[in-house]
């Protein structure tokens, strides 16, 4: 019976849990002739990969089982193989498989040493005991949050370091605020004279937060699962400006047909509801852009995404309903 690795184990070394019965092929076989010789060897239960190995067992490529089976019988191996493979060095730890399971989230991992050779395979299934039928979604989804698990189990730190880690980000909301309160500043006669304006100002930034947080939740979902490309970035900011024009034009209209109703101010309705639009919309292409930019910036959009999210929504938000309101009313 296989051990499976628990929390305990997080920084032992990969190579104790990895499997050494690979299945190798060689990059000029013909599908014909892998096949043949897969059939007069003793296969492991679990094969979701073939990895294409040459004369000195260096690993080259990647062939996924289904890619196998579906080529032609005369395609050569090298033709249908994946030449960029994500490997685990040797001197891994189980932490730092978990993390790249994590990232990556391919089912096993080939192990390779300092010189490219392959010298095991560790399997997600290792990773948990409720994974039963890997080919199931659900049960992939499962396996792949336990492991965020043993991540941050792993990554227990002390109270000042976390302090040091989240402490800098947070500075970026102190810095809004302060900048928020001098954009306020510099209206002072139009929140004397129009005071509807005042009323409204937190159903606009709520807005406008909330809003760009689930864009940021939904961008950084995207980024934990595969790495972002400038198509993938394009039809995120192409679908979410869709999404927020219908919130924006949505929320603005009952906003502002509410602040008419009340106060009967026509032109600052129309002020408050119009803001609340370009807010979103705006704040929606932040949620997208912003994690995807420290993302490339290789930071961590989880901890920094937040703060500086929220800090430019509120920034933008002010300038539109101030400049908005000073050119429509004043």
């Amino acid at each position: 019976m296989e051990t499976r690795i628990t929390s305990e184990n997080l920084h032992d070394s990969v190579l104790a849990y990895a499997r050494r019965d690979t299945t190798t092929l060689r990059k000029e076989q013909t599908v014909q002739e892998a096949l043949n010789s897969l059939r007069n060897q003793e296969l492991s239960e679990r094969i979701v990969y073939f990895y294409v190995v040459d004369d000195d067992h260096r690993l080259l490529g990647v062939v996924p089982v289904r890619r196998l089976l579906s080529a032609g019988l005369q395609q050569r191996i090298e033709s249908i193989m994946v030449n960029h493979v994500v490997t685990v060095p040797a001197s891994a730890t189980v932490l730092q498989a978990c993390e790249m399971f994590l990232k990556h989230r391919y089912l096993a991992l080939p192990i390779v040493d300092e010189t490219g050779k392959l010298v095991g395979v560790v399997d997600v299934q290792l990773f948990t005991d409720e994974v039963t039928e890997l080919a199931q979604k659900a049960e992939v989804d499962n396996a792949f949050q336990l492991i965020g698990v043993h991540v941050a189990l792993g990554r227990m730190v002390s109270s000042w370091v976390s302090f040091k880690d989240r402490f800098p980000w947070l500075l970026s909301n102190i810095a809004s605020g302060i900048i928020c309160a001098f954009i306020a500043g510099q209206y002072e006669l139009l929140i004397s004279e129009f005071t509807i304006l005042v009323f409204f100002l937190t159903v606009v930034l709520a807005l406008g937060e909330s809003v760009s947080m689930q864009s940021m939740t939904i961008t950084l979902q995207t980024l934990l699962q595969r790495d972002i490309t400038w198509s993938q970035l394009w039809n995120a900011v192409r679908k979410e400006f869709a999404t927020a024009c219908l919130l924006g034009g949505g929320s603005g209209l009952t906003v502002g047909l509410v602040a008419f109703l009340w106060r009967r101010q026509g032109l600052a309705s129309f002020s408050v509801g119009a803001t609340i639009g370009l807010s979103i919309v705006t704040a929606c292409l932040l949620g997208v852009l912003i994690p995807s930019a420290i993302r490339a910036l290789r930071i961590d959009p989880k901890v920094a995404s937040g703060p500086i999210v929220l800090a430019s929504a509120d920034i933008m938000t002010l300038l539109y309903y101030y400049n908005l309101g000073e050119f429509l009313l004043l």
